[in-house]
């Protein structure tokens, strides 16, 4: 089987790149057991001092869960599928060395999420972004919580229930994104970006982040539970199903049908 991520590593950095491109780096099962694996690896190797994240291709980031997985899902599944998510999530966030995400392509729902829960994020001014969660019958409850970390309510809202997406100059000027360069820099800028945490004190790097995970622990797990639940929920009421199935058969051309 192909490895869904690949680590490079070069001066002090690691660069960890999603290797999903024909289906635009979507996230799967395989993908999120690597990353977690990967990222509790890096923060253990004394060589790397910073991380990249990046993906592979010319369209995407990462598009998101891929919907054939989701597709697939029973409803009893649904609370352990969010807990893998999260447990993926919490692998980046709790890592010790600072994460840079390049945003080098659309970057929607837990592809989004990966790079929220990263400490810089560099983009181009017309990277799509955001968290479209709604518009295949998910609630948006991780995404949501992760973008109250940066925006008011009324933003948040507006995004979180409108499902639509935004340009990497929107995200920046509402403090989403950390730094804007040309489409063709945006990994360069990122190795840079880490380079200078690379260069910086390790144990002082280490102690500030630490810090502000206690600072919202209790509510990124609050959001991991309601996750599980809300979600749980939505495939009970059948609109997940429904809204993948149809984007999936227009996809392939076949005729959809639900699961319970």
């Amino acid at each position: 089987m192909q490895p869904s991520i690949a680590i490079e590593k070069q001066s002090g950095i690691a660069i960890l790149t999603l290797c999903r491109p024909d289906v635009m780096n979507a996230v799967n099962s395989t993908m999120r057991d690597e990353l977690i694996r990967s990222f509790h690896q890096l923060d253990q190797d004394e060589d790397v001092r910073a991380i990249v994240v990046t993906g592979a291709g010319e369209r995407a980031f990462c598009a998101g869960q891929d919907l054939d997985e989701a597709l697939a899902f029973r409803t009893h599944e649904v609370k352990g599928w969010m807990q893998h998510q999260c447990s993926m999530l919490s692998a980046i966030r709790d890592c010790d060395k600072p994460v840079v995400t390049a945003f080098n392509g659309v970057a929607t729902g837990v592809g989004f999420q990966i790079g929220l829960v990263s400490d810089y994020r560099i983009t181009s001014p017309d990277t799509r972004l955001g968290q479209p969660e709604v518009r295949v019958g998910l609630a948006s409850i991780l995404g949501s919580y992760l973008m109250s970390q940066f925006l008011g309510h009324g933003h948040n809202q507006a995004l979180s229930l409108g499902g639509a997406l935004i340009d990497g100059q929107r995200a920046y000027e509402l403090g989403l994104v950390s730094r804007l360069v040309a489409r063709d820099e945006v990994v360069a800028a990122a190795i840079e970006t880490a380079q200078e945490y690379a260069a910086l004190p390790a144990n002082a790097i280490r102690l500030t982040k630490q810090r502000f995970r206690v600072l919202s622990q209790a509510s990124f797990e609050d959001a991991c539970r309601a996750v599980a639940e809300y979600q749980t929920a939505c495939y009970e009421g059948g609109e997940p199903q429904a809204r993948m199935g149809a984007f999936v058969a227009k996809r392939t051309g076949t005729k959809s049908v639900a699961k319970g």
